[in-house]
């Protein structure tokens, strides 16, 4: 399966694998603990429940579930596809070592949301699962109306989302998806609403060196950026739908990376799927092409 990177975050392991190597000094290493951040939470936006905002957390109450879908499929997943889960404060201490006998090799952990809130599960949650042998990453729950893209793509990339190039690690998604406290689109149009995810991905970037994945349903692309085209040559795309099939994509994705299937799976709710074999996932968590 064709992946999408851009050339600077290739640049950026065969910089760090060559005679450069202080740059992997500035990159996080995957068991360290979150750092302190720079970003400065912002006055009267603190969220009012973070625990009750993952990845998802909005979908199935705006677009329901498929009449014949909705639960974890069994036996209907091929070799080129590879299981993975995305948690969250409310699972609390997750069972890494059952999810991995079930097949799961690969997890997101829900690490910030906003510039205020950091997930107090986010240890045993992201160092579990990479102890269990899985491939992991983290994720940051946006909040538009609350801050601006980049200081929150800051506070992540400092509170756990960094990435590094051990080959266990994937990039940060930013969890697009509709507002649980108020306006469906936060309020912004679609040009604000897209500049918005410009600079998240953007400061992200310059944090980490990697593209950010985007995760969001096609659904709420359409009503909240105008279906904008932008991302899909430097983005992968995550897209959540609780059903029998992916559906349509937003604009601009000729393929999507990761899909969230359903939101009743086992041990924990969310289970996603990786589109392409174990050795495509360990390319998106290198950040090169597989030459």
């Amino acid at each position: 399966m064709p992946l999408r990177r851009s050339a600077p975050a290739r640049r950026t392991v065969r910089l760090a694998t060559g005679s450069l190597v202080s740059l992997v000094t500035v990159l996080a290493l995957p068991l360290t603990l979150p750092g302190t951040a720079t970003a400065t939470p912002d006055a009267g936006k603190t969220p009012a429940h973070p625990e009750q905002d993952w990845m998802g957390s909005t979908i199935t109450e705006h677009e329901g579930v498929e009449r014949a879908g909705g639960s974890e499929p069994r036996g209907a997943w091929s070799h080129k596809s590879v299981a993975g889960v995305d948690v969250s404060s409310h699972n609390r201490n997750v069972s890494w070592g059952k999810l991995r006998r079930m097949g799961v090799r690969f997890a997101y952990v829900k690490a910030t949301e906003g510039t205020s809130y950091k997930n107090p599960y986010f240890n045993q949650q992201y160092r579990g699962s990479y102890h269990a042998g899985m491939i992991h990453g983290a994720y940051h729950f946006a909040l538009p109306d609350h801050s601006g893209g980049a200081s929150q793509a800051r506070f992540f990339a400092h509170q756990g989302g960094g990435w590094s190039p051990d080959g266990r690690t994937l990039p940060g998604a930013l969890d697009m998806e509709y507002n649980p406290y108020g306006a469906t689109c936060y309020g912004k149009s679609h040009g604000e609403m897209v500049r918005w995810i410009a600079d998240f991905v953007r400061a992200y970037r310059a944090e980490t060196g990697r593209d950010a994945v985007i995760y969001t349903s096609t659904n709420w692309w359409k009503r909240c950026t105008g279906n904008s085209s932008r991302f899909g040559r430097t983005n992968p795309l995550w897209i959540p739908r609780y059903g029998s099939s992916v559906g349509s994509l937003p604009a601009g994705w000729r393929f999507h990376s990761i899909w969230q299937h359903t939101s009743s799976g086992h041990t924990v709710g969310d289970h996603n799927r990786f589109n392409g074999p174990f050795s495509r996932l360990k390319v998106l968590a290198n950040g090169e092409d597989d030459d």
